[in-house]
């Protein structure tokens, strides 16, 4: 007796099944994606003439059933976004042979992530953010039995989140702040102590319009 074709399949969010969804999709699929979608009229206001090229890696831990999301609390100190929830990553450098050398090089920086426990298993359109980035989203799977080192100088701390619930629309607010006298609206993601809200919690819808929503 041949064996039934569901039980072949990895558990919805699962590490396993991520990857599949994540090499399955199409980075060059047409997607317009960034801060401008939630405030179409105030666009002239968010974007300045010169975009800076970042990456960020979204790491999934494999937590065999359960996967999660690594993310970072920003350091209070600096002066960019102090305190705010980010994935690893930043802004890519003359020497970054590849976003994605970006997006890992960034990583270990941050949180001591070990390069070689991190499996690229694709990307997604770039997001462009009122703040004058045009991210590129670097998916991954991680090995997790790694060890993390803080560099304390940008990172307060790390945690990690289950991609059940980033990946539930139900758990995708929506809120608004004045930004230069005009309401400006953006998705958040509340989980226990932390904030999720602004470009990482855009970054995190894009990732389930484009794998999870059916």
């Amino acid at each position: 007796m041949s064996a039934c074709p569901d039980r072949m399949r990895p558990k919805p969010f699962s590490a396993s099944d991520f990857r599949q969804r994540a090499m399955a999709q199409d980075p060059e699929a047409p997607g317009n994606y960034g801060d401008h979608l939630l405030n179409p009229t105030i666009t002239d206001l968010l974007f300045s003439d010169t975009m800076h090229d970042a990456a960020v890696l979204v790491p999934v831990i494999d937590r065999g059933d359960e996967a999660t999301v690594l993310l970072t609390q920003r350091s209070s100190r600096l002066r960019n976004h102090p305190g705010q929830i980010a994935f690893p990553g930043g802004r890519i450098d003359p020497e970054d042979k590849s976003p994605r050398h970006a997006a890992l090089r960034e990583a270990n920086e941050e949180v001591g992530l070990d390069p070689t426990l991190v499996e690229i298993v694709g990307q997604m359109p770039h997001y462009m953010t009122g703040s004058g980035y045009r991210i590129l989203p670097v998916l991954s799977v991680v090995k997790p039995d790694f060890d993390l080192v803080i560099n304390e100088d940008e990172v307060d701390e790390a945690f990690e989140v289950p991609l059940s619930f980033l990946m539930n629309p139900a758990n995708h607010e929506r809120g608004s702040r004045l930004f230069q006298g005009h309401e400006r609206f953006f998705f958040s993601m509340p989980y226990e102590q932390y904030f999720i809200w602004g470009v990482t919690a855009g970054i995190l819808h894009m990732l389930y319009e484009r794998l999870y929503h059916r």
